[in-house]
């Protein structure tokens, strides 16, 4: 057997049984794309798409941590184990993960059904750290029956969650403003429930009422949005939350159920894809790169064109 082979078998191993310091490390090699990686990520192949993955978005403020640890306690009524991903904002310093999310979820961190992970979303646009999809797949093939996905919440690029989730979640609240934002946004709709958390404020019926009239707007073929209420700190609204995502995934199609890993995959081969390429034309010094550049801003030629032909110069590196 390949060393490699062995490796792989290793992390299989002791990942299937349940061993929560593989899960730590293996979670590590692949954020930080360690030499290692590689044996992890053949460790899981295979063993993804059993996992429910959960999305869970919104605005700054809202209470997504809060609600989303009221969810952790819901799904271990059910004994369900659950892995989270918290996509904190960046330190500007280390560039490491701020941990407000893992803070306020700590009343769970002796639970060994609960493995809660921080990572920093290191300036990757879209709400996401870019190693997330591949971490999604190392929870799934853990055993996690729940795997939460948290975005950092900057609004405008959070749709990113919609190709790693199954279900997303779009939280607002009332009298921030964030619930007609979010329609200007678009977020609406990648939305499949939404939930105006700490509905026991003034304007709650305000809030959800106008969510109700924007979502005439979005559409889910099979699917109608509900709007849900919630008070996060006492856990109000939890259990009919998770009632509502538990029917939505019950109507999802098969292949976005049983196809999951691979769809996250995809994903991730075509963000990666992008980044190399949006690296390769960074910079000045490249003259091809420039002359597109003076082109577009001399009218000579079209935006679009131009991006196509930037492409083509750097396929042509490979």
């Amino acid at each position: 057997m390949a060393q490699a082979d062995k490796a792989a078998l290793n992390w299989t191993e002791r990942l299937a049984s349940g061993d929560r310091v593989a899960l730590a490390r293996a979670i590590t090699a692949v954020e930080n794309d360690r030499a290692d990686a590689g044996d992890v990520l053949r460790a899981v192949h295979g063993r993804t798409g059993r996992a429910q993955v959960i999305g869970v978005t919104g605005a700054p403020g809202v209470g997504k941590s809060t609600l989303l640890n009221a969810l952790i306690g819901g799904y271990r009524k059910q004994e369900k184990s659950v892995g989270v991903i918290a996509v904190d904002p960046s330190s500007p310093l280390s560039g490491g993960a701020i941990l407000g999310d893992r803070i306020r979820m700590s009343e769970h961190g002796g639970d060994p059904g609960v493995f809660v992970r921080s990572l920093a979303s290191r300036g990757h646009l879209g709400g996401l750290s870019r190693a997330a999809a591949r971490i999604v797949d190392v929870m799934d093939a853990a055993g996690r029956d729940v795997v939460i996905v948290e975005t950092v919440g900057a609004g405008q690029s959070e749709v990113e969650i919609m190709h790693i989730a199954q279900s997303v979640l779009v939280i607002c609240a009332p009298g921030l403003g964030d619930d007609i934002q979010a329609v200007k946004a678009g977020i609406l709709e990648i939305a499949h429930i939404l939930v105006v958390n700490k509905a026991d404020m003034p304007l709650a019926d305000q809030a959800v009422s106008q969510l109700k009239d924007a979502l005439m707007l979005s559409h889910h073929e099979g699917w109608q949005v509900p709007v849900l209420r919630s008070i996060a700190t006492t856990g109000e609204g939890v259990d009919a939350l998770i009632e509502n995502i538990a029917a939505h995934y019950a109507q999802l199609p098969g292949e976005l159920r049983d196809h999951a890993g691979r769809a996250r995959m995809r994903t991730l081969i075509a963000a990666t894809a992008g980044d190399q390429v949006r690296r390769a034309l960074e910079g000045s010094g490249n003259e091809k790169i420039d002359a597109l550049s003076e082109a577009v801003l001399g009218g000579e030629l079209g935006f679009d064109e131009a991006a196509r032909r930037a492409a083509k110069l750097v396929a042509g590196k490979t």
